[in-house]
């Protein structure tokens, strides 16, 4: 149960309400600071829609942070967004399959893309290594994009976790296909 209330439209001022129009709980229960609100969705909102960073290869890493801090609002919720941006199940597999420290044949881009947001996640940094193999394939534009998209989704897992924010019914259902041990 959530630590603070979900707000409907008629409990936020009307200039609020657009923050509510995808009617999900994170934003239900963000309104309640509703200038906060709005400064995270223009980051999300930035990240999912403007960002040149190739989208599959974006959720592929909100993806893998998600299932690393087993996150089954986050995970859920973008195994769904990220089928609309070209996401596939043997993608998803594949994540699974390299978290798990298993071979998969995700394409070298994806792979090191998946251990840089491990590495992100587990060891607050992107280790040299790592970041130079990304590099040789994204400019410095798409670096800072996936970096600060690998960041912001490492902090959306903590407002999750930390307000208790529930998983609505429909997103449930993808565990059914990926559950979360």
């Amino acid at each position: 149960m959530a630590r603070l209330p979900y707000l409907e439209a008629d409990q936020v001022a009307p200039e609020y309400r657009d923050m509510l129009a995808r009617n999900t709980n994170l934003h239900k229960l963000l309104v309640n600071s509703p200038d906060m609100a709005r400064a995270f969705n223009g980051l999300g909102g930035y990240i999912r829609f403007k960002s040149k960073l190739d989208p599959r290869l974006r959720e592929l890493a909100i993806l893998q942070v998600g299932w690393l801090e087993k996150s089954e609002y986050e995970f859920t919720h973008h195994v769904k967004i990220g089928k609309e941006f070209g996401v596939t199940d043997a993608d998803i597999q594949a994540l699974i399959d390299e978290t798990a420290g298993k071979p998969s044949k995700l394409e070298p881009l994806a792979r090191a893309i998946l251990k840089g947001a491990r590495e992100m996640t587990r060891d607050l940094a992107m280790s040299d290594a790592t970041f130079a193999e990304i590099k040789k394939d994204l400019s410095d534009e798409h670096m800072t994009d996936l970096v600060l998209t690998i960041a912001f989704y490492c902090a959306v897992v903590r407002v999750l976790a930390t307000m208790k924010i529930d998983n609505e019914p429909q997103y449930k259902e993808v565990l059914k296909q990926y559950p979360m041990a």
